[in-house]
């Protein structure tokens, strides 16, 4: 029996191991997958002006070792991880080991103020669920202020941040790392989206909590509300303390675009510049540092929740019963689409790529309704064609993981290690990784997307596809000799293929943000495409004096946010359990899968 109970908890653990080496041996062939000369790219880095020659080139290739070849320079690298040494920066030739403990402390601090900021959003979301529940007037969970902060992406409201609290009104330095005065718009920006979820989960969990006979017991016996309220938060603990530690994951991924608005020295804006430079050996230590950090937060995570629950439940799923999903108004969503297709339709009639000199960072106008940019193009062309891109490529990568999907959910057993390395990875450090390998550019947005999209559908369908095979009406097929093809293809394929295909459709603003967030970063899209997030991104440098065409691509992606929000409360049909968060949750090899929408 333990034995079986160890199993899982092994094959987590060997999915991981299995994740981390992969990802370093891949950082360690980026110079050769990505088909682009190394000695070529840190002579730029190093000195702009000097010329490309052979022998320039081949001086950089023998200092960085890179006639060793590939294995060669993972062999060195590893040996020197056992002695603690994680090489020499090929771009400023200093230690690797001292950047990344020092990007490693920024970013803790950083985190450790973020996850403060997240608790106190979190109570203040959950004091009315706790009080009306000790009173016993509870009639269901809220959670629709903590799906609207869970959905606003960390880099959009680092820059409104930015743009309000630091340009507009001055309360709060806006870039560097000198004083604690710098921590504030970072951490804020961070902590409300973190804050937004934990609020939701443990608000959809309470009410739960709260129905159960104890509370009744309780209340009748005459203990204090206080005493209530602390008993219920303890029997939630259990189940929402891993959930506890994906948000401290989701704070590693979302650092990287708080990190680089704010100009923060952390690990993630350490690991961006390292790709962009292909400066290998600070890349791979500062992704070993991410991904065990990440790794860290599960584990303790796992640990918090077995001490909770004591030696005889540690092994037990303990989970509550799931509250009902709400419903969604349709005017809401409908609203949003109307002001979305509106602009994208008014913008699509202008010449996103028109430079006007003589109209540069104008204000609105007839001519130009939201003003220009630093080149004198309108910005509610580049709005509109940005628009039509970017949904353009989520469409596609929503399609690509439905394929996936599809495909890899009827081989459940064989796809839950691949599931589990993919869902340990968080999808900047991806978009970093694949940057690095194809160069920044649409394309490799979208593939960094989908490497992390199709876990969630995936187990989606293999949770449809295992109900539905067990179903009575197949069982009477087969007994009557209907053959395994046709009953794959008139029974199961189409009762997975609808459900899944909801699912991927729900994904869609989710996607788009993603998609959006890295090319903020400078890893997807380049100049001169309209794409959102490079809109966002190039608007930043001349927001003191044209802040229009700054708030225009941030307005247009928070009301992405919102339909992403409106969108999640359309539950996908049968087939999948009900999760803490409200969004519908499918169990892979033991591990919960969420299937709202992607972050």
């Amino acid at each position: 029996m333990k034995a079986n109970l160890r199993r899982p908890a092994l094959r987590a653990g060997l999915a991981r191991a299995a994740a981390l080496a992969a990802v370093l041996a891949a950082v360690g062939l980026l110079p050769w997958l990505s088909g682009r000369d190394p000695a070529l790219t840190v002579l730029r880095a190093r000195s702009a002006e000097q010329e490309p020659t052979a022998e320039a080139l081949d001086a950089i290739r023998d200092d960085l070792g890179l006639d060793a070849g590939p294995l060669g320079l993972i062999g060195d690298w590893a040996g020197g991880l056992v002695r603690g040494d994680l090489g020499t920066s090929w771009v400023s030739g200093t230690d690797v080991l001292p950047s990344v403990l020092s990007g490693l402390g920024v970013s803790l601090t950083l985190m450790g103020a973020a996850l403060a900021v997240a608790l106190l959003v979190a109570a203040a979301l959950c004091a009315r669920t706790l009080v009306r529940g000790a009173r016993g007037t509870l009639r269901g969970g809220g959670g629709a202020a903590g799906a609207m902060l869970t959905a606003v992406p960390e880099f959009l409201l680092a820059t409104v941040l930015l743009i309000v609290l630091g340009v507009w009104w001055r309360l709060l330095p806006v870039s560097g790392w000198q004083g604690p005065q710098h921590l504030v718009l970072p951490a804020i920006a961070l902590g409300i989206p973190a804050g937004g979820l934990l609020g939701r989960l443990v608000d959809d969990a309470l009410p739960a909590v709260f129905r159960e006979r104890w509370t009744d017991v309780w209340r009748a016996s005459g203990v204090s509300p206080r005493r209530t309220v602390v008993a219920a938060l303890r029997r939630a603990l259990p189940a929402l303390v891993p959930q506890l530690g994906m948000v401290v994951v989701g704070l590693t991924g979302g650092a990287v675009a708080v990190e680089t608005v704010f100009a923060v020295p952390g690990l993630g804006r350490t690991a961006l510049g390292a790709a962009k430079s292909q400066d290998l050996p600070l890349l791979q230590g500062s992704v070993l540092a991410l991904l065990l950090l990440a790794l860290a937060a599960g584990g303790c995570a796992a640990f918090a929740r077995g001490r909770l629950l004591g030696s005889g439940l540690k092994d037990a799923a303990l989970a509550l019963p799931a509250p009902a999903p709400g419903r969604v108004r349709g005017v809401v969503p409908l609203a949003l689409g109307a002001v979305l297709a509106t602009a994208m339709g008014w913008g699509l009639l202008k010449d996103p790529y028109t430079v006007h000199t003589a109209a540069r960072l104008a204000g609105p106008s007839l001519a130009h309704p939201l003003g220009t940019d630093s080149l004198g193009r309108d910005v509610l062309a580049r709005l509109g064609h940005g628009a039509a891109s970017t949904v353009g490529v989520a469409l596609a990568v929503c399609a690509v993981s439905y394929l996936i999907a599809l495909t890899i959910g009827f081989l459940p057993g064989a796809s839950a290690g691949v599931s589990d390395i993919a869902n340990a990875l968080p999808p900047v450090v991806v978009g970093v990784l694949v940057a690095a390998l194809t160069g920044p550019s649409t394309l490799g947005a979208s593939l960094a997307v989908a490497l992390v999209s199709w876990p969630p559908l995936a187990a989606h369908a293999a949770a449809l596809v295992l109900e539905i095979r067990a179903s009575a009406h197949l069982t009477a097929q087969r007994a009557i000799g209907a053959s395994p093809g046709w009953i794959l293809t008139r029974h199961v394929l189409p009762a997975v293929a609808g459900p899944v295909a909801q699912h991927a459709v729900l994904r869609l603003p989710g996607t788009a943000l993603a998609l959006a967030a890295l090319g903020f970063l400078g890893l997807g899209a380049q100049p001169p495409s309209p794409e959102w997030g490079l809109l966002l991104d190039e608007s930043r440098l001349y927001v003191e004096r044209a802040p229009l065409a700054a708030l225009a691509p941030a307005v247009a992606l928070a009301l992405l946010a919102g339909l992403a929000v409106t969108l999640a409360g359309l539950r996908p049909r049968s087939g999948a359990r009900r999760s803490r968060s409200g969004a519908a949750a499918v169990s892979v090899s033991g591990r919960p899968v969420e299937v709202g929408v992607v972050r």
